[in-house]
């Protein structure tokens, strides 16, 4: 794609993780941080959102402290009878991937707790865990690229309408950030309805990545997984995509 092609967005914020942007003029993003994890959120029921994250966390380390290899996994898993519906989704996603759980573990918590927001009354929420985000928007959002590596990706974003949301875009890299990756991917980024999957995928296209040729088999096996709408890998100076995405835009 030609830099040229890409036309240009104004009206931005604050940074919400190492490698997302959210812009908008008129939204307000508030920080909560549980255990190890720092979330970003919009949302008019924040008290909710943050009770659900909690609420969610608690429910999976009692699931973790039964099935240790839940945690551990690098590969899917049987779960234990009795599994909670956090660990059932985490797994399902995992299965659909090929990863283990603990891969979706922010997307899922992202999903969780803004769909609590929508069911307290919320209009509109937006969550951010780590670069895993789950929309569900009442207005336009955009939400801007950042590898910190490449200077055309970094002013690149995503621009979603009202009615591209329930979404979740979820990325991963081998550069930045504090969860694992097993490649050097500069910014792997999915999209797809279920935050969960999103977030699995995401990491496994992270994995996938040492070397720009391993762009275009990863594509294709991440575009192929179902459920997945498209998927954006950035590695040096290659930017490639695959699937469905939401319009690319220029940032300043």
């Amino acid at each position: 794609m030609s830099e040229n092609s890409i036309p240009k967005a104004f009206g931005f914020e604050a940074a919400t993780s190492s490698w997302h942007f959210f812009m908008s003029q008129k939204r307000t993003y508030r920080t909560f941080t549980h255990r190890e994890a720092v979330f970003r959120i919009c949302c008019e029921k924040f008290d909710a959102v943050t009770a659900e994250i909690a609420r969610q966390r608690r429910i999976l380390e009692d699931y973790i402290n039964r099935h240790p290899d839940f945690h551990r996994s690098f590969e899917p898993l049987d779960l234990l009878v009795g599994a909670p519906e956090v660990a059932q989704s985490m797994a399902r996603a995992a299965r659909l991937v090929g990863v283990g759980p603990m891969a979706a573990v922010a997307g899922a918590m992202a999903q969780y707790a803004g769909r609590s927001a929508l069911e307290a009354g919320a209009r509109e929420v937006i969550v951010e865990n780590g670069g895993d985000i789950y929309i569900h928007a009442v207005e336009p959002v955009i939400i801007g690229l950042k590898t910190g590596m490449t200077d055309l990706a970094d002013r690149l974003a995503f621009s979603l309408q009202a009615d591209d949301t329930p979404i979740s875009v979820c990325s991963s890299s081998g550069q930045m950030g504090h969860s694992m990756s097993l490649g050097e991917c500069d910014l792997a980024t999915v999209v797809a309805k279920d935050t969960a999957l999103a977030d699995a995928a995401a990491t496994q296209a992270a994995n996938l990545v040492r070397n720009v040729g391993d762009i275009d088999p990863t594509l294709e096996n991440i575009s192929g997984i179902e459920g997945v709408d498209g998927v954006m890998i950035v590695k040096g100076a290659r930017v490639g995509m695959a699937g469905k995405l939401p319009p690319l835009v220029r940032i300043k």
